[in-house]
């Protein structure tokens, strides 16, 4: 389970601390618990941030955390060490992907399934499932689209909340997960018609509607005689009149909760101020003016309104609470015959709403998202649209109006939270249908399983060595020699991971190798180190294209380098986004280093890489085989002195340099010349697989001495 921001920990939760702290670490906690109680779960990590930072509890530099048998908070290191917003980490996210990598490989076992929840966890979540191979489910909390438009209608200029909030980039992220993850888990119907279906990529086929539960231990009705009298105080000290009917709000400082309309529909009302007193529990502050910029706003129009509507006496807004309180709160409401109010400007569950009517008090809610399915499975309130301050007034007034009725409510609430949404039925569902995804994963594996016996599933988060060759003249070109080597990896595939690295961009590299007989590749590094795939379904390691863009301007590129003799482009089915590939005449091109100090003069950064006397490959200055192989290591945690390299020209020279183990096949370009004598490169007599099959054996590499295929491989060398 991934969750990335926010403050999280098992106990008293800081629930209202800020605008990322909320119902959402509620929901993770608790999930995160109750799955680990269900005999078909073996074990629940719940992945969030390290934060190092005096501002906040030393809980959260813990890196980890049990919080039941078999369920424990993890906490890696990414972004910055401080406590931020998350709107600030997406530039961080691909380091969380990385240091999660790192944690399967440490754990030596590779989930069944990722769990993402909110929009930078589905980023993280959906390129984990891409290199893993392992089915994503995707919970959103809140969703872009509506919260925008929300925002929008509340009067909020366009440039200022995208610049708050980054919704281009959340909604473009929120679009690429629906579009890949294998199941999205809703709160309520509402939720996939009116909020998922404003996306384009959301299939309504791959989603399932799971109400949240609640904590019935925790919210209940009972002992309502014998409340806890520090609680009652902390609201009690700011009321004149405080046995009067509490109107309670329960809510993290955000705009979005909208309780600023709600401070108005109360001032506004001659009713519910004679009769009633407005309780808001928005967080905890020590000094205003020392929170983040967002909270700090969000409480100034607070403290603003209620001077505004000289709400002095018959409103609180206490400035500490403790987690366990919360839960005095609803029942101290309850007591005294008020009611629960969520006005949010949208709100895609509500949890707030299943503990007060657990607590067996009624609700007035916005009539968005959750609220909607929550009022009519527990009939115990009034739905208002939050945009219409007087409607909000009034439904206060008619929840507070009859005894009866109110009775009637508090029942129907305490009920309907126990027919609807405990967490041991949440679960039971939520169980079976991750014991369905995870069957149809394995048909599909099934089905699509080819000779070499891999599993959709990589490998590499748990191999123990990786053997990367470049494809023509090493890897093909001799059946036999082949033949031998796929036996080899195939017997070996729970600990050899295996690799290509080649020229060929990826449709003509998996061309080729269908036509040799060769089975998909655990890894692809193609267009001469440009792009790497994962497994049958060569998925894009993005992270990888990310970090080579750094300084590429590819038409730029291209045009100072059509000022020069000697360079043809190759045919438009070469080039790629970022590799540019010319034939070269070697008699009329100029060297390599004018080349390179030309582009430089233009403030230009590219890698040029020559071969065969016959081709130039421009790459951004990040990227090249070598390169793409040292980031694998790094990413998939595997020693360089873990691979097996095999190559046969000149741009694989980098690939073979340096901790790795280089194998020069037999009938290499002279270009490789320069690398006889080094250290950790051998020079096989064999050529293509029958030399990398050579080169195993002189390494005895993944701890096998020289198998019979190895005298096998010696023997047929020896008769060529």
């Amino acid at each position: 389970m991934l969750s990335p921001h926010g403050l999280v920990r098992g106990n008293n939760l800081e629930l209202g601390r800020d605008a990322d702290t909320g119902g959402q670490v509620t929901y993770v906690v608790e999930l995160a618990r109750a799955l680990a109680g269900h005999p078909g779960v073996a074990n629940v990590d719940l992945l969030t941030r390290l934060v190092d930072d005096p501002a906040v509890s030393t809980d959260y530099a813990n890196p980890e955390e049990e919080i039941a048998p078999n369920a424990q908070i993890l906490r890696l290191p990414f972004g910055p060490r401080r406590y931020v917003r998350k709107e600030l980490l997406w530039p961080h996210l691909d380091q969380f992907v990385d240091r999660i990598l790192l944690h399967i490989r440490r754990r030596g076992r590779r989930p069944d399934v990722i769990h993402s929840h909110y929009a930078d966890a589905g980023e993280v979540g959906r390129k984990l499932s891409h290199l893993l191979g392992i089915p994503l489910v995707h919970t959103g909390h809140s969703l872009g689209r509506c919260k925008r438009d929300r925002l929008i209608a509340a009067g909020r200029r366009v440039t200022a909340i995208d610049r708050q909030f980054h919704f281009a980039r959340r909604i473009a992220a929120e679009e690429s997960v629906l579009a890949h993850a294998s199941l999205v888990v809703t709160s309520t119907r509402q939720e996939i018609v009116e909020q998922y279906g404003l996306y384009e990529n959301f299939d309504p086929r791959r989603a399932v509607v799971i109400p949240p539960g609640t904590d019935t231990t925790r919210f209940s009705p009972s002992h309502l005689d014998r409340l806890d009298r520090r609680v009652s105080a902390l609201i009690d000290r700011f009321l004149r009149e405080p046995e009067r009917p509490i109107v309670l709000a329960i809510s993290r400082p955000d705009s979005r909760k909208n309780l600023r309309r709600l401070i108005a529909a109360f001032g506004e009302s001659a009713t519910l101020r004679e009769r009633a007193n407005l309780v808001l529990v928005v967080g905890n502050r020590d000094d205003v003016r020392e929170l983040d910029e967002a909270s700090r706003l969000v409480y100034q129009d607070l403290l603003l309104d209620i001077d505004r509507y000289d709400l002095y006496g018959t409103v609180a807004i206490p400035k500490h609470h403790a987690q366990e309180d919360v839960a005095e709160f609803y029942r101290l409401a309850a007591r005294r015959r008020g009611v629960f109010i969520n006005p949010a400007l949208t709100e895609p569950f509500g949890l707030t709403i299943i503990e007060a009517a657990a607590s067996g008090l009624p609700v007035v809610a916005t009539n968005d998202g959750g609220p909607t399915d929550i009022v009519e499975n527990c009939r115990n309130g009034l739905l208002v649209d939050p945009l219409d301050t007087a409607a909000i007034a009034t439904a206060l007034e008619v929840a507070l109006s009859s005894h009866e009725q109110w009775r009637d409510w508090s029942r129907s609430g305490i009920k309907g939270i126990r027919t609807h949404y405990t967490w041991s039925a949440h679960v039971e569902r939520y169980v079976k249908n991750l014991q369905a995804l995870v069957r149809r994963e394995r048909k599909r594996i099934r089905r699509g399983r080819v000779s070499l016996k891999r599993d959709a599933a990589s490998p590499l988060p748990l191999a123990t060595h990786a053997l990367v060759s470049d494809i023509d003249n090493t890897l093909i070109g001799e059946r036999q020699g082949l033949e031998l080597l796929m036996s080899w990896i195939a017997e070996r595939s729970d600990k050899v991971a295996f690799g290509v690295a080649t020229g060929r961009c990826l449709e003509s590299a998996v061309a080729v190798l269908a036509r040799w007989r060769v089975p998909m590749p655990d890894v692809l590094i193609t267009s001469v180190g440009s792009e790497i795939h994962y497994g049958p379904d060569a998925r894009r390691d993005s992270g990888w294209s990310d970090h080579i863009r750094h300084k590429w301007r590819r038409d730029a590129v291209e045009e100072a380098l059509g000022a020069f003799p000697g360079l043809t482009l190759q045919p438009a089915d070469n080039q790629r986004e970022f590799k540019l590939s010319y034939d070269v005449d070697p008699r009329s091109m100029p060297p390599i280093r004018e080349l390179t100090s030309a582009l430089r003069s233009q403030n230009l950064h590219a890698r040029l890489i020559y071969s065969c006397n016959a081709y130039l490959d421009v790459l951004p200055i990040r990227a090249s085989k070598g390169l793409a192989l040292r980031y694998l290591a790094y990413k998939w945690g595997l020693p360089l002195g873990s691979f097996l390299v095999a190559g046969d020209s000149g741009n694989d020279v980098e690939m073979l340099l340096g901790d790795t183990r280089g194998v020069v096949v037999g009938g290499h370009s002279a270009e490789l010349k320069v690398l006889e004598g080094r250290d950790r490169i051998y020079f096989a007599s064999g050529r293509a697989a029958l030399g990398i099959l050579e080169g195993i054996a002189h390494y005895e590499f993944a701890g096998e001495l020289a198998s019979q295929a190895m005298v096998t491989s010696k023997a047929a060398t020896t008769g060529m």
